[in-house]
């Protein structure tokens, strides 16, 4: 391929699918950057995925800065491995490093998570 959204085509797709048949899962928890994720296609995957967005409060709105959502993705991957999480409604219960679940700032299956201040 001319590029590398190319050159992967269906290989990473491919590899989800056959992920999620070996865990029985319906459920893809999208943590990678949305440079990365271009490399998938949604509507090929067998599952639902929800993304998590991370947005820090700046000059009174709320943003998404990439530094600090890199980390937030980081943690709550470690939160989905220690507390084994299983379902949409406890991935919602993630509370780390100020961030907290905004059902008004979410739709569909992009969860948003609100922090007022970097800690």
């Amino acid at each position: 391929g001319s590029n590398l959204y190319q050159f992967w085509d269906d290989r990473i797709t491919d590899s989800l699918n056959r992920q999620l048949r070996k865990a029985a899962s319906k459920i893809l928890v999208n943590l990678a950057s949305n440079e990365y994720f271009r490399a998938v296609h949604p509507k090929q995957l067998d599952a639902e995925v929800i993304t998590p967005v991370f947005k820090d409060l700046k000059n009174g709105n709320y943003k998404i800065m990439s530094f600090y959502a890199k980390k937030a993705r980081g943690m709550m991957a470690d939160f989905i491995v220690r507390n084994r999480i299983t379902s949409v409604e406890d991935l919602k219960a993630f509370k780390t490093n100020g961030y907290q679940f905004n059902a008004k700032a979410s739709s569909g299956n992009t969860l948003t998570f609100l922090r007022t201040a970097p800690k």
